[in-house]
């Protein structure tokens, strides 16, 4: 974990006349305090709490670890925590307050398409940071893919999303130094986000196809 030491130190020299800047390289040092336990524990349990900034984790891991350790502890432990919500809601389907979840009709056209499609668009949703990935955890335990086919789809779709964001994270001093380097960044960032946004409003509208078709 040489890297840890390096970025730090790299982030140090760039924002020591910084308070703001100061403050957090503070935070990270008092993350990577405890050891690998926040860049395991925090990534899993936004999993069950979605409201957690889970990029943020990602960046934290991959500045304090580096690449190769904050992206293993960022992917193990965030596809850990997506297949045990799935397993956990397949397993309380028989409770009244999950089938009325499952009984909503934006959550059955969704479900509707993803028995069509299965494993493609579930993939596709998980290689992109900001899509709603706690929502597809639940959504996709209602369809009939397979739990092979959910595991295998979080782990490639995990990696792909939580690499580019650990590679952001682990250069991100050198970013700040090469302006140009930054603004590219912020664009493929900002492409992320609308290709990702683009793909959930195509799913929902196949998915009020294939409602449309099945009534």
């Amino acid at each position: 974990m040489n890297s840890e030491v390096s970025n730090l130190d790299e982030l140090k020299e760039m924002f020591s006349d910084s308070v703001v800047g100061n403050f957090i390289i503070q935070l990270l040092e008092f993350y990577g305090s405890f050891g690998p336990i926040p860049g395991i524990l925090l990534p899993f349990i936004e999993a069950f709490f979605p409201f957690l900034p889970v990029i943020v984790f990602i960046l934290a891991n991959s500045i304090v670890y580096g690449l190769v350790f904050g992206f293993l502890f960022s992917w193990v432990s965030a596809s850990a925590g997506s297949i045990l919500v799935f397993i956990l809601i397949r397993k309380l389907q028989r409770f009244q307050w999950v089938q009325r979840i499952k009984e909503q009709k934006q959550v059955n056209q969704v479900i509707s398409f993803f028995d069509k499609r299965g494993f493609g668009p579930i993939f596709l949703l998980l290689c992109f940071p900001f899509s709603p990935s706690a929502l597809i955890n639940v959504v996709a335990a209602f369809t009939r893919i397979s739990i092979k086919q959910f595991i295998l789809a979080v782990i490639l779709g995990k990696a792909a999303m939580i690499f580019s964001v650990s590679y952001v994270g682990d250069s991100i001093a050198s970013f700040a130094q090469e302006p140009v380097r930054t603004i590219i960044v912020g664009i493929c960032i900002g492409l992320f986000w609308i290709i990702g946004k683009l793909i959930e409003k195509r799913i929902q509208s196949k998915a009020d196809e294939v409602n449309g078709d099945n009534e």
